[in-house]
């Protein structure tokens, strides 16, 4: 499987479990041509008191994750990146850009996990969105999005739409939110992800939706894979339904970074 895999979290993010070297295992073990470290960066706009270490990894530990990923390189038969997952919050610009500037990473993917302090993708938090009129929450979600974007912070859009994770749905169309998401993606020439996870949650399907793929194709988005793995065994998981999933959209390649500049892999179908 000449594949790549470019979100995998570790142990340092609180929710994840195995070792760094489990997770390359398992990708050796599919035959991945990349495997990507995306763990959550540290929670940079609350205050240190009130960073939960069951979110992201503390910032002390920021650091050593870098150094870990850089040591597993020379260990590894496959191309091992270092990528970091941070989240995007309106009025943080500067923060984490300085944050950011201090790490080679590869690759950096752009999140939208909270909004105004809600972390809606949280089981814990899901009560939220009784609260919400539904439709009114897709909107604001994919405007929150478009300013992520346009911020010049990323290099990947993660997960776009994972809004529908809990399963909530508008009654309205989406068409109009994901054109402008799509058409903001590919102004500034961001790559954007295909994520199996949401095969893992209620929603039950990829993210993004085929409907939005199917946009970012048209607009000349290049587009990146990964598992959002929590555990080792999560490693590629349900590449083929994605590889499916783009080869019917039109896609004959996928998105690679390294010290941040984009190239491309060909897909092996």
């Amino acid at each position: 499987m000449s594949l790549i895999d470019y979100h995998v979290h570790t142990a340092r993010c609180g929710h994840a479990v195995g070792s760094m070297q489990e997770y390359l295992r398992q990708a050796e073990l599919l035959g991945l041509a990349e495997l990507g470290f995306a763990d959550h960066l540290p929670l940079y706009f609350l205050p240190p008191e009130r960073r939960d270490a069951g979110l992201a990894m503390p910032m002390e530990e920021l650091g050593e994750y870098v150094a870990e990923v850089e040591e597993l390189r020379g260990k590894a038969r496959l191309s091992v990146k270092l990528g970091i997952e941070a989240d995007y919050i309106p009025g943080w610009e500067r923060e984490l850009a300085s944050l950011l500037a201090a790490y080679p990473f590869d690759y950096v993917l752009g999140s939208v996990h909270f909004l105004d302090g809600w972390g809606f993708d949280n089981p814990a938090e899901s009560a939220g969105y009784e609260k919400w009129d539904v439709d009114l929450l897709y909107e604001r979600y994919f405007t929150t999005l478009q300013r992520s974007v346009r911020s010049g912070l990323f290099d990947i859009v993660a997960h776009p739409d994972l809004i529908k994770k809990f399963g909530f749905r508008p009654r309205g169309e989406l068409l109009f939110l994901y054109r402008e998401t799509v058409a903001a993606i590919s102004e500034v020439d961001l790559a954007v992800e295909v994520n199996t996870a949401g095969l893992r949650h209620p929603v039950g399907e990829i993210y993004p939706s085929v409907e939005f793929l199917r946009l970012c194709r048209r607009y000349w988005v290049p587009v990146t894979l990964g598992s959002d793995a929590h555990r080792p065994q999560d490693v590629g998981r349900d590449f083929d339904l994605a590889l499916d999933l783009l080869c019917t959209v039109g896609y004959k390649e996928v998105a690679c970074f390294t010290g941040r500049r984009r190239s491309s892999r060909r897909l092996p179908r």
